[in-house]
């Protein structure tokens, strides 16, 4: 038995399960498959512990064929791409010049089989990095490691270049939160400022304001350790951000940019 979704949706899953009465290791799901949207190593492991059972990274695109291009083995170290049907390319996303293996960029695919609609050198706009070293599995194909972001989600706050990946890293390593979070962009004068949101774990939420502000400063120090920027971090009660079917809306840009 295995289930697919996107881990954020993964998450919520087994969060209303458990409020029901019913612990998602008992149902029998031997593994799980997810993508569609941006997510860290720490989220897989929580995926992993609230299900029992390991989960793979897929990758698909509508525009080629859906889900299938690539996938993880067991070793759980890159997605192989199904070479005789797709051609991998990793571009400079600004100046499309094509990078070599082992270089972080945008990944372009050619279909090396579609008749009637051929899709030659097509832009996914997703940030990733391909190897073509043998896998510890045995396979050969080139593989692409786990996308870091997307060209066109990346944040620009006062010059620096910020992804939501990396704010969930950052949140999920300092601890005592949810893996739900949301980041407001906002303008208010001249300097651009980010606040992020996030859920507090049951226990820390119903403790002292003394230790709610810890949990806040060993959150903000993490963030700003990983993007190299101030943030402001509230801490929210759990189950008040809200969850999504589809891919998850983490930022929020309320820039008056254009």
């Amino acid at each position: 038995t295995g289930v697919i979704f996107t881990p954020s949706y993964g998450i919520h899953l087994a969060e209303v399960a458990l409020e029901d009465g019913i612990d998602p290791k008992e149902l029998g799901i031997k593994a799980i498959g997810f993508g569609a949207e941006g997510w860290t190593e720490e989220i897989r492991q929580k995926v992993e512990s609230l299900y029992g059972a390991k989960a793979y990274n897929i990758y698909g695109l509508t525009e080629l064929m859906g889900p299938g291009v690539g996938i993880e083995c067991g070793a759980q170290k890159g997605l192989h791409i199904a070479e005789d049907i797709f051609y991998p390319e990793i571009i400079n996303p600004n100046t499309q010049q094509v990078l070599g293996e082992n270089q972080p960029g945008e990944l372009v695919l050619t279909n090396l089989e579609r008749e009637g609609m051929p899709v030659i050198r097509f832009r996914t706009k997703d940030l990733t990095k391909i190897t073509y070293e043998k896998c510890e599995c045995g396979r050969t194909h080139a593989r692409m490691s786990r996308i870091t972001g997307r060209s066109d989600d990346m944040i620009k706050v006062k010059g620096v270049a910020i992804f939501p990946s990396q704010i969930e890293k950052a949140l999920l390593r300092a601890g005592d939160v949810e893996p739900h979070y949301l980041i407001i962009v906002t303008r208010p004068g001249t300097l651009d400022e980010i606040e992020v949101k996030v859920e507090a774990s049951q226990d820390i939420f119903f403790d002292g304001v003394k230790e709610m502000m810890a949990v806040q400063n060993k959150i903000a120090k993490s963030i700003e350790n990983e993007t190299g920027i101030r943030v402001k971090v509230t801490l929210v009660e759990p189950r008040t951000l809200p969850r999504f079917e589809g891919k998850a809306k983490r930022v929020i840009d309320e820039r008056n940019l254009h």
